[in-house]
């Protein structure tokens, strides 16, 4: 493989290269699915990048279902990636939180209303034992239980496809959403809609459902928006 020059000394915008790239050297068959990448350090030679860089761009990329990481054996493409374009979509907006945020509102408000026709007594259980476990927490870390609290949801809806798409795209928007200071986080607002989001899928009430889940995500939306503007300057 020849190597690339690489255009931005951001970190951020050069992992998204990263990732562009290697979904290329899928796009133009240079590699198949199920086939080994080259080495960290090959990879690092190629786009003439930091390690860090590198790790960034494969943790996106297993995040949502494009490589797998396999201890002491190297990583490689998923054997159905191309069978996946949605996967290979969320790769190439990687880094793009905009647009990710706002897939997700899309799609979340649409399936919370199967989900108060759908979910069981048990996944209730699970969600309202989510939330009580959530209010615990007293470090502010509650991003896998955030994430958990939705997959939940996601799996309620009984739909497979509808799973398939959530699943990455939770996953990398918890990628990002990592990224995010402290300072940024409401673990007492999320708690309350969370709350208010269950009370609605309890009662089967689609309409107040799909309200407790936009009013979140839209709190959620408008948080990316000021941290983006205040980084800009």
């Amino acid at each position: 493989m020849k190597p690339i020059e690489m255009k931005s000394i951001d970190k951020k915008t050069l992992s998204k290269q990263v990732i562009d790239e290697i979904i290329e050297l899928l796009n133009n068959q240079t590699f198949q699915p199920g086939d080994r990448l080259p080495s960290e350090m090959d990879l690092m030679e190629r786009f003439n990048v930091s390690r860090p860089v590198i790790r960034e761009a494969l943790t996106s990329l297993e995040a949502i279902g494009v490589v797998n990481r396999k201890a002491r054996h190297g990583t490689f493409f998923e054997n159905q990636i191309g069978s996946k374009p949605f996967s290979i979509m969320l790769a190439l907006s990687s880094g793009n939180i905009q647009s990710i945020i706002e897939t997700r509102l899309s799609l979340e408000i649409g399936l919370i209303t199967l989900a108060a026709e759908k979910i069981t007594e048990h996944e209730l259980d699970q969600l309202a034992a989510n939330i009580e476990e959530m209010k615990a927490r007293s470090d502010n870390e509650y991003r896998e239980l955030d994430k958990d609290f939705h997959k939940i949801i996601a799996r309620s809806a009984s739909n497979q496809l509808i799973e398939a798409f959530m699943t990455p795209l939770l996953n990398l928007f918890d990628q990002t959403w990592g990224n995010i200071p402290k300072e940024y986080r409401n673990q007492v607002k999320t708690v309350e809609q969370h709350t208010a989001i269950y009370h609605a899928l309890k009662e089967n009430n689609g309409p107040r459902a799909y309200e407790a889940m936009y009013v979140h995500l839209d709190t959620v939306r408008k948080r990316f928006i000021r941290i983006e503007e205040e980084r800009q300057g």
